[in-house]
């Protein structure tokens, strides 16, 4: 892919020509990924601010950044 803004339509040509167990795993991924992020917040609703390395208000909008977030909330950001 040339264009570094491709439009969604491409995109979309792009997702039906993998194969069926490559679509398989990208779905599984962002799967992971979302359920990651939403036990993250749901985590850090219920857990008092003095069981998280540092402020909660940081590592909920850490959950934004795809992969790493999820993944250093929940290796690090609990006590």
């Amino acid at each position: 892919m040339n264009n570094l803004n491709p439009s969604l339509s491409q995109l979309r040509t792009e997702f039906s020509d993998l194969s069926t167990p490559a679509r398989a795993g990208v779905v599984a991924a962002v799967l992971v990924e979302l359920a990651a992020k939403v036990g993250a917040w749901v985590d850090l609703s219920r857990r008092p601010a003095a069981a998280v390395r540092g402020p909660k208000w940081a590592w909920a909008l850490a959950q934004l950044i795809n992969g790493l977030g999820p993944a250093a909330y929940w290796a690090y950001g609990r006590k």
